[in-house]
């Protein structure tokens, strides 16, 4: 991969690789157990909140509340308030939310797909070292 030139300003300003980088916060709630699940989820539709909580198994609803408020906040979630009796919150992707849940996709697809191998491997790594 090539080096960003200095005429890159773009590239100089934002690298995950720098340890003062903003991008690595918004990287880790991308990429952290829950936000790769809800970007995931929501890739298919707007989800209220508990239909969202349902889909993404094993969420306890105040790591959801804070993964959802990280992504709002990275502006990759969009929270709509419904206006109806009792109020209603929806939760969908921004347009870039919708290019990290592109991204994620194909990423999880890759993984399932290897999951064969996966198992293999691990199997053979916990026979050796027993």
């Amino acid at each position: 991969m090539e080096e960003p030139t200095p005429e890159d300003d773009t590239a100089l300003a934002f690298s995950v690789f720098g340890s003062a980088c903003t991008s690595r916060q918004a990287l880790q709630n991308v990429t952290g157990r829950w936000g790769v699940l809800a970007i995931a989820a929501l890739s298919d539709g707007p989800y209220r909140f508990n239909a969202l909580r349902r889909r993404v198994e094993g969420v306890s609803e105040r790591m959801l509340s804070q993964t959802l408020q990280a992504l709002e906040r990275d502006g990759m979630v969009d929270r709509a308030v419904l206006e109806a009796i009792p109020p209603k919150v929806e939760y969908s992707l921004t347009e870039l939310g919708t290019e990290v849940a592109v991204a994620l996709r194909a990423l999880i697809d890759v993984v399932e797909a290897g999951m064969p191998t996966v198992t293999a491997a691990q199997e053979e790594y916990d026979c050796n070292r027993a």
